[in-house]
Formats: structure tokens, C-alpha cells, sequence
């Protein structure tokens, strides 16, 4: 199985060396699983793959470079964005900040556009 994150990673580490196995013959239960699905979300290793829709939505911000958005076009990128990078980035009107999500989606959108 691909590891989500590097909560996985540690779990494969420790069951290939030994230490889970120990750790389980000592402990109920340590917390391990609880303390994985954290670590896969705060250093996740892979992003969404983008769908046809989003896809498309992207292509005419991506292949125009456009950087300048409606209200409604920022809401509808920010959602594609927080749902292919699993992240929570919030509504915000900081330039930089959307030349930097932009940028991010087009290298994913660039990605797909290749496959």
C-alpha cells in the first residue's frame, strides 16, 4: 500500500524493525493509529488528483495566466485548491497569496494536462 503521508512511512518503520510488534505485546493501546492520521495530515505525501470539472475550470486561469479574480471565481479556485492539496487556506484578498495558490494549481493543472 502508497503511503498518504509520513505517518505512514513511521508505521512501516517500526512494524519492518520490530517495534510495533513490541510495542503491542507491551501497551493496548499506544495511540499509534490516532497519532498516524495526524501526522498523514499535517505532512501529506501526495494531492488530489484534479477532475474533469475542475480541470476544466482551471484551464482558462492556467493557460491565460490570469491572476486577477472575481469573488466567486476566488471561492470556486480556493475550494479546488484546499480539496487537491488537502489543505484549509481561507478566503483571503492578499495578492501574493493568490499568486502562490494560483501558481500551485497551475503545476498540477500542467501535470494533468500532460497525462
Amino acid at each position: 500500500m502508497k503511503s498518504k503521508g509520513l505517518g505512514d512511512t513511521i508505521s512501516k518503520v517500526t512494524k519492518a524493525i520490530g517495534i510495533k510488534k513490541v510495542v503491542d505485546l507491551l501497551f493496548d493501546d499506544c495511540g499509534c493509529d490516532v497519532r498516524k492520521e495526524k501526522l498523514n495530515k499535517l505532512f501529506p505525501y501526495n494531492v488530489e488528483c484534479l477532475s474533469e470539472d475542475d480541470f476544466n475550470y482551471l484551464k482558462p486561469l492556467c493557460d491565460n495566466n490570469i491572476y486577477r479574480l472575481t469573488f466567486e471565481q476566488r471561492q470556486k479556485t480556493l475550494e479546488i485548491y484546499n480539496k487537491t492539496f488537502n489543505k484549509r487556506q481561507e478566503q483571503t484578498s492578499c495578492k501574493s497569496c493568490w499568486v502562490s495558490i494560483i501558481r500551485e494549481l497551475k503545476q498540477i493543472y500542467n501535470e494533468h494536462k500532460q497525462i
